[in-house]
This record gives C-alpha cells, sequence and structure tokens, in this order.
C-alpha cells in the first residue's frame, strides 16, 4: 500500500535512484582540457553509497575551481567497490568498512586507507500519523530477526504509549548487494544481541530473516518512500534529505537518542583512531552517543604509476579534507576532527608514484 506522505514524495525519487548515474557522469577524458589550458586529469572511483551524496558535492565544487580536474564516482555498494579496487580497474575504491588484512594482501600496490567523513545509520520508517518512535536495542533487533511482526505490538507500544501504532505488518526494507553500511549495522547488531550474532552474524552481504532488499542506500531510501508500513537503515543523510523519519534508540548507556550530527560526533568522540586508520565503532559509550556511526574510507594505492593522476588525486583528497568538510554537515555527515585530518594528510603523504 502507498502512503499518501509517500506519493507527496514521489517527485523525490528520480534523484535518488538516478544519483549513481550523476555521479558517472562527472567524468572526462585525460586528453580533452576543459578550460582551453593546461593538462585535463581523470579520476575514476567507485564503492560505497553511504557517502555518495558528499563525494557527489566535492567532486562537483572541485571541478568547479579546477576544471581540468575531473572525479566520475560510481555508487556500486562497498563490496563492489572493494573488487573494483583490487581489480585495478579504479584510480581509487570507497568502503563504509576497512579493508581487512586479507584483503589489502590481495593489492600488488599496496592499500592505504584513508577515513574521509563519518556518519550514522539510521531506522527510517514510513508510517504516516507517527512522527516519532522509540526503539529499544531489544525490539529492533527482534524486528530484523522478524521475531516482532506487527507495528501495534506490545513491545513497541510500551515504548510509544502516545502513538498511533496501526495493526498492520512491519516491512523490512534490507540491502541486496554487498554493502559495507550492512557490515556496519550487522556489526552493531551482534554486539547487542547474542540471538542476531548466533543466527545471522555480521558482514557485507548476510542471509537476512526477513523483509525486501534493494541496490545502495538509493534503492533503500526509495523502497521505504514507496512502502507504507515500512522500517529499514540507511545513511542519515539520506534520511535527512528526503525528511523521511527515523528512530530515537536505545543506546549503550539506556538512552533513548535520536541520531544528529552531534550525538553522532558524541559516539565518535568515545574511540580512537588507531595509526592504520582502521576503527570500528559498533557499540559506543556516552549517555549521549547515538548507538550506530562508522567512518567511511576512500582506498587508495599505496603506489601510483601515472604521476598527474597521483597529484590531482592527492589534491583532490587535501581539498576534501579541509575545504570540503564544510559541506559535510549539510548533507547529514560528520566533519572529521582536526587530529584526525591531520592524521589522514600524513597517509596521504606516504602515497608515491611507482
Amino acid at each position: 500500500m502507498i502512503s499518501t506522505v509517500s506519493l507527496k514524495r514521489k517527485a523525490w525519487l528520480a534523484p535518488i535512484v538516478a544519483l549513481s548515474l550523476s555521479l558517472a557522469a562527472c567524468g572526462g577524458s585525460d586528453t580533452d582540457s576543459a578550460d582551453g589550458g593546461g593538462k585535463s586529469v581523470s579520476l575514476t572511483g567507485a564503492g560505497a553509497s553511504f557517502p555518495a551524496p558528499l563525494y557527489q558535492r566535492w567532486f562537483s565544487e572541485y571541478n568547479k575551481q579546477n576544471p581540468n580536474i575531473k572525479v566520475a564516482y560510481q555508487s556500486v555498494g562497498s563490496g563492489a567497490g572493494v573488487e573494483q579496487f583490487t581489480q585495478g580497474t579504479v584510480d581509487f575504491g570507497a568502503s563504509d568498512v576497512a579493508m581487512k588484512d586479507e584483503e589489502i594482501a590481495a593489492v600488488e600496490r599496496g592499500v592505504a586507507l584513508l577515513p574521509m567523513t563519518a556518519g550514522s545509520i539510521v531506522l527510517a520508517y514510513n508510517l504516516p500519523d507517527v512522527p516519532e518512535l522509540k526503539l529499544s536495542r531489544q525490539v529492533y533487533a527482534d524486528i530484523l530477526l522478524g521475531k516482532v511482526t506487527k507495528w501495534n505490538d506490545p513491545a513497541i507500544a510500551s515504548l510509544n504509549p502516545d502513538a498511533a501504532l496501526p495493526d498492520s505488518t512491519i516491512t523490512v526494507v534490507h540491502r541486496s548487494d554487498g554493502s559495507g553500511t550492512t557490515g556496519v549495522f550487522t556489526k552493531h547488531l551482534s554486539a547487542i544481541s547474542p540471538e542476531w550474532k548466533e543466527k545471522v552474524g555480521e558482514g557485507k552481504t548476510v542471509e537476512w530473516p526477513t523483509g525486501l532488499g534493494a541496490k545502495g542506500n538509493e534503492g533503500v531510501t526509495a523502497q521505504i518512500l514507496q512502502t507504507e508500513g515500512s522500517i529499514g537503515y540507511i545513511e542519515y543523510g539520506y534520511a535527512k534529505q528526503q525528511n523521511i523519519p527515523s528512530a530515537t534508540l536505545e543506546n549503550k548507556a539506556g538512552n533513548y537518542i535520536a541520531p544528529s550530527s552531534e550525538s553522532a560526533s558524541n559516539a565518535l568522540g568515545a574511540a580512537t583512531l588507531p595509526e592504520n586508520l582502521r576503527a570500528f565503532v559498533s557499540d559506543p559509550e556516552g549517555e549521549e552517543s547515538y548507538p550506530i556511526v562508522t567512518y567511511t574510507w576512500l582506498l587508495a594505492y599505496e603506489n601510483y604509476d601515472n604521476p598527474d593522476k597521483l597529484q590531482a588525486f592527492k589534491d583532490v583528497v587535501n581539498w576534501s579534507l579541509t575545504d570540503g568538510q564544510a559541506f559535510a554537515e549539510e548533507l547529514g555527515y560528520i566533519p572529521l576532527p582536526d587530529n584526525v585530518v591531520e592524521k589522514v594528510q600524513g597517509k596521504l603523504d606516504t602515497i608515491q608514484q611507482q
């Protein structure tokens, strides 16, 4: 059933679904000069849909200031991004889950992991008469396990006594592709629910106990908008941009925290980024911390054989780490703290020409 609210939002669906296409359209040739002078350089990347709106903004803004540098980024999911990066068919990859040691070992040119931004994963839902929804750790795990199947189930109703919860079936929407967002989300579920850890586990792909699959954060967002009674996990920026309500979730301290830049920053503040720049925040400490947050990484090679591409890549990344951070919050992401930026710039400096 399609809700009135969903119908009103249908105008938004085209730009969501077309996001990956518009990202790819930023590409160009290495030989054509965009402004009639200087050498034109094109970079290609592919991977996570989680940061795609921010990456799109960065690459577009950078190109306006530097017309000879063009970046084409395809929002194909972290799993496909790691695969293409490993095969060497792109200049860089992107993933919401930092590559594992065995994945890094498979890349002959070496790997530099560059955290570029961070964000929250929210449980967005489509209930037109329920503007606010509280979910405990037990309840949202049970919804995703297929154990709580009705919106007016006593477990939900007791947490939301004033909400007009319908007597209708809950439709879970999850990712159908290899996804870093799924990897982060299922790592969190495994941390808070022994049953989830035993029956489903964590990973970029898992066997979902219930629900509908959709490709990319874009696809899950579109499916939620079209399906009354649905709930699904997406990056906070997608929910913010499309004005989709998101549940207030119980954190490790037992407090109910709404997703926001501030509550996500509180969560990241509880984590220390190590020298290899891999950090996993599966269940953050802190009274005011939102419970599901992650860094997201660009995957760079340690060595590049094209000096022009190497310099262009370093320039784009450095701009994104500095001036580009100003675009993060308005799109629903978390600007990196200065000490993290310095660590990433240090790693960027180690990337060299073959």
